[in-house]
């Protein structure tokens, strides 16, 4: 059995598209998926990024590629009334839902459905009473345990050299973003590519020119 952490922000659309398209994905394989909420900012922020949702043009073209995908996959999606939004309070809903800080696959579902789902505000604070009121979370999710376990869970994927997300990681090798989900099926399936040196030898590559931001 193969051993699978998927690393997720809800803000993500294409963490969403990702866990829906996963099953899919991994059909036929013998694994355990270990879903695991993180802080897309404090990845932005410690690697000294923007989002693509903070850079004008990008932004207009990541909301349109993903009402696209969504379309081309025939997975249901709307764009939340504002977005980039807070996701803590949803990132600690999950949280404390789940075993051992690890929500299950039914927890992400209805997190996911509550931002991607129908257009609304995905803070809105009556949505998010009622979104806890349907999880029931087993802990406090604004309580010192719960927002440490998230930090802790966004410091292991920092220090695994996660950068975005959805991330998935299976035997230290890391799969960033929807369209690597081809890409680990035929790891997972044992596909030869992966037994010669590719994966390895681009760490020997080195930059001829860096820039600094402005």
């Amino acid at each position: 059995m193969k051993h699978i952490t998927f690393y997720l922000d809800f803000i993500s659309p294409y963490a969403y598209l990702a866990f829906e398209r996963l099953p899919q994905a991994l059909e036929g394989i013998s694994h355990e998926v270990r879903y695991t909420p993180i802080v897309f900012g404090a990845l932005l922020k410690h690697h000294g990024q923007l989002g693509p949702a903070e850079m004008a043009g990008k932004r207009e073209w990541t909301y349109r590629q993903v009402l696209w995908l969504a379309h081309q996959l025939g997975v249901p999606l709307h764009m939340p009334l504002h977005h980039p939004f807070p996701s803590l309070d949803l990132l600690r809903l999950s949280v404390a839902a789940g075993s051992d800080g690890l929500p299950g696959r039914w927890v992400c579902e209805q997190v996911f459905h509550h931002v991607w789902h129908g257009g609304r505000d995905a803070a809105d604070p009556q949505r998010l009473a009622e979104l806890a009121q349907q999880l029931n979370p087993l802990r406090d999710p604004q309580s010192v345990e719960v927002k440490q376990q998230l930090r802790q869970f966004t410091d292991a994927a920092i220090a695994q050299q996660v950068f975005g997300v959805p991330t998935f990681v299976v035997d230290g090798k890391v799969f960033w973003g929807l369209d690597a989900l081809p890409m680990l099926r035929a790891y997972l399936l044992g596909d030869a590519w992966f037994d010669a040196p590719h994966w390895d030898e681009v760490e020997r590559n080195t930059p001829s020119i860096t820039r600094q931001p402005r």
